[in-house]
């Protein structure tokens, strides 16, 4: 037993998790199965510490189709059209070996997609990186950026939007959050399940190989300074098998051969084979010896957990299997029989005749421990929730203080990053990235889709449960402001180790903020992952909470962008200036001080806000929009002021009130958005926000050269813009 024993916990098991395995099973397990279970009751796999909290997330509504539980979720968006999407993380992969860690990354989430039936047609990504001084992050940032670009690219997916930011917390865990978003009909939904005894498992795509073992388990565990000795356990992708295999599996759905389909991502043969199993509620027995390998010498124990990329396991009806094999030997993929479908509700794995696994299935995927952990306020929010605004020293010239928020890592144009991808690949790309939101149309019908990747990682730290209502809000906000009506969310909620009360509580308060915002707005979460022990040497990340939001457009030439349209369009704030500078993008970069507390979001207000954007922009009387976010009012009207077509100025009044000048300019307060409009429809928008309660100032006008906030800033555009659009090449470049 000790043998076993001391090859479980090498493994990530428990002790007692181990025996709970062997009274279940009512023998000691060997070696293969000890993996399959190490892998399945794994964190990355079961979810068995935040089981019990995604349970308050709001999953169903009217559109939804399908929630979480499947490789991807689904909305309903008209017209017989259904939506898949999700969000995956990659973080740990993509820190030992980041340019197939963030490609492998893209690779698994586009699978995600297409085993539900559904056209991948778009990407977005949500990155972060530790202090851009240093060289390790710059090398990260070029792997990241490069394995993303080099697998959509040649797949030829379109990234058309997404966010990245740079903060210490991240020195040590970069986070590569990937989302996608595919289309299929009402009737061409495939799910990931076995069923039918004596139907036939198949195995398509790659070959197997021995990269990727442990990676599930690898990424349920915090690391180490040594953590580049585990570059054995990250995938190694190919896209171009990864395009073949796509159209394969979308020209098979349509012969009506198809029982179940899922990608073998996490935990590669035993989590496809098990999870299929369990949602059917049958059993599968594998011909190991007969899966497509690529090395010699391969063990059971490797074969069933190896992680190569580019894989599918199939169920397809008995007596279809060579019409499958045709479509899979033209595409030129590897297609083998490897396996049926029982009725006898276990996993059962022979090599050459002889049983090497026997499971039951039901206890490896819904029977794995589910962990009350303790939680417990973290003790350093006392002291950062301190902010006195009257210590806060104001800066003696504005202009200065703009001109470095423009050109700050966070807050710089990151055109060197979304350039490196093709976003215009498919020709469905309607609003590239750079606006507040990708919108992207669905061809053969007037409809369009936006979307939009938030988190502020820094207001969560502060208040974990603001923070994540805040991200739920602004992405909302995001897609009010391109036009589109807000569906519904996917997330990567991306943590520290769990085994800390600490870390576990910000968790709970995440998950908490997210839920009661989602359902205020109205936007259920039907996919997602948690990503737990991101973590090295005992620092944790900030709670990262990510949020990718989906909305609908019913008319695609409605859609409205953030940049500003003409001289002498009327500027409009939407929204409250408040004193409120906690968390801000200002407070740390020209103050070094990352204190609260936070803004504070009515989502009533915000509710009132969406009403008035969409409205106002399907009347067709608003000519742009820009939500306020990082770097508050001062950076929205400089961000907007950077026009496709050039920089153009413009005057805003004096805005001297109650409120200081600082909070003022650069406060992140919620709820606000900086439209223009000619003038002859103010009238209309004046209705518009008297009937949803929206305050509306009549702030200043397009007009000029330079950027003007009268009495407080006043700088040319050009340098404004050159501040902004070379702040981040020079940071990397500074840093080489």
């Amino acid at each position: 037993m000790m043998n076993n024993l001391k090859f479980a916990l090498n493994h990530g098991l428990k002790e007692d998790e181990y025996k709970k395995i062997v009274e279940t099973i009512g023998r000691e397990p060997n070696h293969t199965e000890i993996g399959i279970f190490s892998a399945m009751w794994s964190e990355h796999c079961s979810y068995k510490s935040s089981k019990i909290h995604l349970k308050k997330l709001p999953t169903k509504g009217e559109r939804v189709v399908q929630g979480p539980g499947e490789n991807a979720g689904i909305v309903d968006i008209g017209d017989d059209i259904f939506v898949a999407f999700k969000m995956e993380s990659h973080n740990h992969p993509s820190f030992i070996e980041p340019y197939q860690g963030a490609a492998t990354g893209v690779g698994g989430i586009l699978r995600d997609i297409f085993t539900m039936g559904a056209r991948p047609i778009a990407l977005l990504d949500s990155l972060r990186f530790g202090d851009p001084k240093l060289p390790k992050t710059k090398y990260l940032v070029e792997g990241v950026v490069s394995g993303i670009a080099g697998y959509g690219n040649c797949i030829g997916i379109p990234t058309v939007g997404g966010e990245v930011y740079f903060e210490e917390c991240y020195n040590g865990n970069p986070l590569v959050n990937v989302f996608a978003l595919g289309v299929t009909k009402r009737n061409e939904v495939f799910r990931g399940l076995a069923s039918g005894a004596g139907n036939p498992v198949i195995y398509v795509g790659s070959k197997t190989g021995r990269d990727g073992i442990h990676g599930a388990v690898m990424a349920s565990e915090t690391f180490t300074n040594e953590a580049e000795g585990k570059r054995p356990a990250v995938q190694v992708g190919d896209p171009f098998t990864e395009k073949l295999l796509l159209e394969a599996c979308l020209e098979l759905f349509k012969t009506g051969g198809v029982v179940g389909i899922q990608d073998m991502g996490a935990a590669g043969l035993t989590s496809s084979s098990v999870e299929m199993a369990g949602r059917g509620g049958t059993g599968i027995t594998l011909h190991i010896d007969k899966v497509p390998r690529r090395e010699t010498g391969m063990t059971p124990y490797e074969a069933m957990l190896s992680e190569s990329q580019e894989r599918m396991l199939l169920v397809v009806k008995k007596g279809r299997e060579e019409i499958a094999e045709r479509i899979f030997r033209k595409w030129a993929l590897d297609f083998a029989v490897i396996g049926e479908v029982t009725n006898s509700h276990k996993i059962k794995v022979a090599e050459n005749g002889k049983i090497v696994v026997d499971l039951p299935i039901k206890p490896i995927t819904e029977e794995a421990p589910v962990y009350r952990r303790p939680y417990r306020k973290p003790a350093y929010l006392g002291k950062v929730n301190k902010l006195n605004l009257t210590n806060i020293p104001m800066p003696s010239d504005f202009n200065p203080a703009l001109l470095m928020l423009l050109s700050s890592p966070n807050l710089s144009n990151k055109k060197w990053i979304y350039e490196q991808y093709d976003h215009m690949v498919r020709t469905n790309t309607i609003v590239a990235p750079g606006s507040d939101s990708a919108v992207i149309r669905i061809k053969g019908t007037e409809k369009a889709l936006a979307l939009t990747t938030n988190c502020n990682s820094r207001y969560c730290y502060l208040d974990p449960y603001m923070g994540s209502m805040i991200a739920v809000a602004e992405s909302a906000r995001n897609l009010a402001c391109s036009g589109a009506k807000p569906l519904a969310i996917t997330d990567c909620l991306n943590f520290g180790n769990p085994e800390k009360p600490e870390i576990m509580w910000q968790f709970k308060r995440s998950v908490e903020g997210m839920a009661d915002a989602a359902r205020q707005i109205g936007t259920p979460i039907v996919s997602g992952n948690v990503s737990f022990y991101n973590e090295t040497e005992n620092k944790a990340i900030y709670p990262t909470p990510t949020v990718a939001m989906v909305g609908l457009i019913e008319n695609q030439k409605k859609h409205v962008t953030q940049w500003f349209k003409k001289e002498g369009d009327i500027v409009v704030l939407l929204g409250e200036n408040k004193e409120e500078l906690g968390g801000s993008e200002y407070l740390k970069l020209i103050h070094g001080l990352v204190s609260g507390p936070l803004p504070e979001v009515d989502i009533m207000d915000e509710i009132g806000l969406i009403n008035t954007l969409i409205e106002g922009s399907e009347l067709g009387i608003l000519n742009s929009a820009h939500d306020l976010s990082e770097g508050g009012l001062a950076v929205s009207i400089a961000e907007s002021c950077f026009t496709l077509r050039g920089q153009i100025g413009v005057k805003i009044k004096s805005l001297y009130g109650k409120i200081k000048e600082d909070s003022l300019l650069f406060g992140e307060s919620q709820s606000r958005v900086i439209v223009t409009l000619d003038t002859k429809n103010i009238r209309v928008l004046e209705n518009i926000t008297s009937k949803y309660g929206v305050p509306m100032e009549v702030i200043g006008e397009v007009k000029g050269d330079s950027l003007v906030i009268a009495g407080l800033i006043d700088i040319q555009i050009s340098k404004a813009y050159e501040a902004w659009a070379f702040g981040f090449e020079n940071m990397l470049q500074n840093y080489a």
